[in-house]
């Protein structure tokens, strides 16, 4: 096993300005720069004419400005969302105003698992748990537009109800959160689950696109191959878990001072939530135990 996994961090957007990044398909970067959404948040506008908008990014007047100035002339027949983070919807509402147009999206927000106490919004702080879609998308149902469709991949992991979109014919993939070309992304319980997110990847594995276009970051062209070492980069960061808690017991906190070194400070936490994630598969699978429930500050040993 092998971690060839390497990123783009590269800036090729400027907030506010539509670029089309594959035909039939312009990018609007949000002004939501962050060690959680890179250089912002991507939105897209799908077809000519009569368009489709997929993800409406954070509630912002300077990229909802931006979104309806891409679209002049145009009509907007269709809202689609990948996921209810609120870096993605929290425009939403302000969007379908002023457009009229009817929301599609995987359904409501909900966690993988209820929460255990103690847990609280430390664990589901990002979502928009009031986010609700005006149809539902089932996995391979489509929206369809004037030379355009939008086909649903369900991609759960990120959150439950995080959809990717194949676009037919064009050998790409709105992506989403899901796999990104700039970094890894969180998988953090119980908004995220790292069994159903490896078997989503492996579910794109399985797929003919190779180009994706991601909720944040730069397009990712070779995507298969970028898929395949990300899932190889999961697979050792649960061999290295299982190697430090063959050493003795340990909670989420001491294994990010040991396996992320050189870690920003300000990107810790998120650093734990994903090695909760796996330690919480981990326990689910009899490779590893806690006492009682699996949680954020428990501790961890070999079953």
């Amino acid at each position: 096993m092998s971690d060839d996994l390497t990123f783009d961090r590269s800036r090729d957007a400027e907030p506010g300005v539509a670029v089309e990044v594959i035909p039939g398909v312009r990018r609007v970067l949000a002004p939501n720069p962050s060690p959680f959404t890179f250089t912002g948040t991507n939105s897209y506008v799908v077809g000519r004419g009569r368009v489709a908008i997929v993800d409406p990014g954070p509630r912002s007047e300077a990229h909802l400005a931006a979104l309806l100035a891409a679209v002049t002339g145009e009509t907007v027949e269709a809202i689609v969302v990948t996921h209810s983070h609120l870096d993605h919807v929290g425009g939403l509402a302000a969007l379908k105003a002023a457009t009229g147009a009817p929301v599609y999206g995987a359904g409501p927000h909900r966690p993988f698992r209820a929460l255990e106490e103690g847990e609280g919004a430390l664990l589901d702080a990002s979502s928009d748990a009031a986010y609700r879609p005006d149809v539902e998308l089932a996995d391979g149902q489509a929206v369809e537009g004037d030379g355009w469709a939008l086909v649903a991949v369900a991609t759960p992991g990120h959150t439950a109800n995080h959809l990717a979109f194949a676009l037919p014919g064009a050998g790409a993939l709105l992506s989403g959160d899901h796999v990104m070309a700039w970094s890894t992304s969180i998988v953090a319980p119980p908004d995220g689950a790292m069994a159903p997110y490896m078997a989503s990847l492996r579910g794109l594995m399985a797929r003919e696109e190779e180009i994706y276009l991601p909720g944040h970051g730069p397009r990712l062209d070779q995507a298969r191959t970028f898929v395949r070492h990300l899932i190889g980069h999961r697979l050792m960061r649960e061999t290295a878990i299982l190697a430090r808690l063959k050493e003795g017991e340990r909670r989420a906190a001491q294994l990010v001072a040991e396996l992320y070194r050189g870690l920003d400070p300000g990107l810790s936490g998120a650093a734990a939530l994903s090695v909760f994630a796996h330690l919480e598969d981990l326990v689910a699978r009899g490779l590893a135990e806690t006492d009682g429930a699996p949680r954020l500050n428990g501790v961890y040993r070999l079953a």
